[in-house]
This record gives structure tokens, sequence and C-alpha cells, in this order.
């Protein structure tokens, strides 16, 4: 028995087990990310969980904390937002689809093209891009910075939850900062349509006739809840990479630049789930008027 086991020992110790412990440990090194991913992936819905059910649960003492992150939301992005939808409506879907629907005659469909384009996606898009870049950077930043110097560890010492105190009101203020500016960003984003259809020789009253015949309240309410959403995913993104950012201000930049790519590539993902899922459950909005 004793000459079994070390012929065992022998055989797991020869060229083929260095082979084969040679293979797994290049299989968990190629899959290591895969699990990094798929662990970050699973923090955050964790945190989402947590921070719903937190917000929803008495008492409720973010009050302060959401008004104050709401203006300033507020205050840092008015300004961005509104440069980017006319400066990005007026040039990509304005003189792009005006100078093409000019070769074709129908300037006048200008405002069918710019129910579909800005108010189901660049409206949404853009007001998420800048939230993302602005806003979501800031906080991210905030949330890293309190982590490095060990202000949440302090705060969980004291019986004082961070998640509910902290990650609620911005998640809250973002939610509700996106939906307000993404009505903005589709009025801003109109404007710029006008211009273009003045711009190749058009009359604003087709625009506004193929507008509000192709437009509905399908349209609006999606529009916002998509906005709304992407409000969400960008404060779960931030708020989580700040709390979990090491390393000091070194870290804390690492952080901020893998929550705005982070953001994005999740807005990008459910983006693409909410389209379809609301062009199947309404499929009257695809017909075009």
């Amino acid at each position: 028995m004793s000459g079994g086991g070390r012929l065992g020992d022998g055989v797991g110790s020869g060229p083929g087990g260095s082979i084969a412990a040679g293979g797994r440990d290049v299989a968990e090194r190629a899959f290591l990310p895969v699990r990094h991913v798929l662990e970050e992936f699973g923090d955050m819905m964790i945190l989402t969980g947590r921070t719903i059910s937190s917000a929803l649960r008495p008492p409720y003492p973010y009050g302060g904390e959401l008004v104050s992150q709401f203006l300033f939301t507020l205050r840092l992005c008015w300004f961005p937002l509104l440069i980017s939808t006319v400066a990005i409506d007026y040039g990509a879907p304005g003189l792009q689809a005006a100078n093409f629907l000019n070769l074709i005659g129908g300037l006048d469909r200008l405002g069918t093209f710019f129910v579909i384009i800005v108010v189901r996606e660049l409206g949404p898009f853009i007001t998420s891009i800048v939230l993302a870049g602005v806003a979501g950077t800031a906080i991210c930043a905030d949330l890293g910075a309190r982590k490095v110097r060990e202000e949440l560890d302090a705060l969980q010492v004291l019986g004082v939850d961070p998640v509910k105190n902290l990650v609620v009101p911005r998640f809250l203020a973002l939610m509700l900062v996106t939906g307000m500016f993404n009505i903005y960003a589709i009025l801003f984003g109109l404007f710029g349509g006008i211009l273009a259809d003045l711009l190749n020789g058009g009359s604003l009253g087709p625009f506004w006739n193929t507008l509000f015949e192709s437009s509905s309240t399908t349209d609006l309410w999606g529009s916002e809840l998509k906005a709304m959403m992407f409000g969400a995913i960008i404060a779960i993104v931030c708020c989580y990479k700040g709390m979990t950012a090491s390393g000091g201000a070194e870290g804390v930049g690492k952080a901020v630049n893998e929550a705005v790519v982070i953001s994005f590539l999740g807005i990008g993902a459910f983006n693409y789930v909410f389209t379809q899922t609301l062009l199947a459950t309404h499929p009257q909005i695809l017909v075009i008027r």
C-alpha cells in the first residue's frame, strides 16, 4: 500500500503532472479577468438591492444630503448638457438628415426623424453621458477620497450605515436629475433640429406637423424611464467604485476612470435591452407616420 502511494506521488510529480498543473495555471490566469468582472457585477447588484431596500425602509435621514446632491448635480451639469445637446443634435441628426432628405424631396419628414433619434435615443443618451462624465466622476472621487481616508470605516464603527446615508441620496438625486434633464435635452435637441430645418430652406409647419404626428405618450414615458434608469446605473457604478477604491490618490484616480468606462458600458447594454423590450411590447411605435 505504501508502495502504491509512492507510485501515485511519482506520477503526479512527473512530466505529465507538471504539464497538467501548468495548464490549470494558464486556464486560471486566462479566466481571472472574467471572474473579476463577474464578481464586480455581482457586488454591484448586491449594492443595488441594499440601496433600494435602504431607500424604502425607515428612517429617512438622507433628506438634507439628497437636496444637496440634487442641487450640486444641477449646478454642475446644466451648461455642459445645453451645449452638448444643441451641438450634437444640430450636427449629427439635424444637418446630416436634412441634407439626405433634401436629396429625395422629403425635408418635411425631418420632424419624424427627430422623434426617432432625439426623443427615443439621443436625449437620454446625451444626458447620461454628461452626467456620468461630470457628476458621476465627482461622486466617485468624493467617496473614493473618504474611503482611502478611512472615513467610511469610521462611520460603520459609529453605527452609521454608509449605504443609507451616502449612496441612497446620490442614487435618488441622479435618478431625479437625469429624468428632469432628459426633458431639457429633448427640447434643446429639437431646437437644433429647427435650426437645421431653417438653414436648409425648410419651414417649421411641416416639421412640427410630422413631429407631433409621429410622437406618442409611449415615446415620452419610455424616454423618461430610460433616462432615469441610466441615472441609477451611473449612481450605482460610481458609488461602488468609490467605496471600493484603494491605494491612495492614484487608486482614487483609477477608480474614477473605471467608473466612467463601466457606466458607459452599462448604459449601452441596458439601452439595447430596454429598446428591444419597448419595441416588442409596444409595436405601434414602429409605425412611421
